[in-house]
């Protein structure tokens, strides 16, 4: 026999330990409202990491796909890991370092790799709840670390929703003009999956001395 939830239209008003009908609309919708922030609940069970950095200049490397490559900000997951990486955020602010002739960074793009077990660098990322760096299983890599052992080389797969500096080159900037950093957030909003093995960066594609990025990248940790 077919079962009916029941729900109750219109405004209700309860206490803590009591068991009040769900909300519904008019129409039989359900109404739910927001009692945190989307990531609360993970947070607080000390679940999310980040890994980022301050400003820090682009080099030849930020646009390479192998061992060489520095991420403007990326992580690993080892292949030992018993977890998955949810990605959940990338952000990043992109500015001119010098008023001589910069040049632009490109668009911002991910690149992934799997099956790499032997990378030899990477940090301990920022735990969000607990504001230390411990509990990951992930080693994160800020602004100009290399993914040194890297086995398998990056492949580009996506474009980065984050606006940059984008010009090939500008002309010489007078030490008057006002400058402004131009970024964005990228939400994934669990959307993309780093499984052990797996790298994700964020690269530029221009390759440039002149511009300066500082950048966050945010995830949960699922076990497997």
């Amino acid at each position: 026999m077919a079962q009916t939830i029941g729900g109750q239209v219109g405004a209700i008003s309860s206490g803590d330990n009591t068991y009040p009908p769900l909300r519904q609309g008019r129409q039989g919708d359900v109404i739910v409202s927001e009692l945190h922030g989307r990531f609360y609940e993970q947070v607080f069970r000390g679940n999310v990491y980040s890994i980022g950095s301050g400003a820090t200049a682009l080099s030849a490397n930020t646009i390479t796909l192998t061992s060489t490559t520095t991420p403007i900000v990326g992580v690993w997951n080892p292949g030992t890991s018993t977890v998955n990486l949810v990605i959940l955020q990338c952000a990043a602010q992109v500015y001119i370092n010098t008023l001589t002739t910069p040049v632009g960074c490109g668009p911002l793009v991910f690149g992934y790799a799997t099956g790499n077990n032997v990378i030899s660098t990477g940090s301990a990322p920022f735990n969000r709840k607990t504001l230390s760096s411990s509990g990951s299983q992930a080693k994160g890599f800020p602004g100009g670390v290399a993914l040194s052992g890297l086995t398998n080389s990056l492949t580009i797969f996506d474009s980065a929703d984050i606006s940059n500096t984008t010009i090939i080159t500008h002309g010489t900037i007078t030490a008057v003009t006002e400058q402004f950093s131009v970024g964005g957030v990228h939400n994934f909003d669990g959307s993309l999956i780093v499984p052990p093995g797996g790298v994700l960066a964020l690269l530029n594609t221009t390759s440039t001395t002149t511009c300066s990025v500082a950048s966050r990248l945010m995830w949960e940790e699922v076990p497997i």
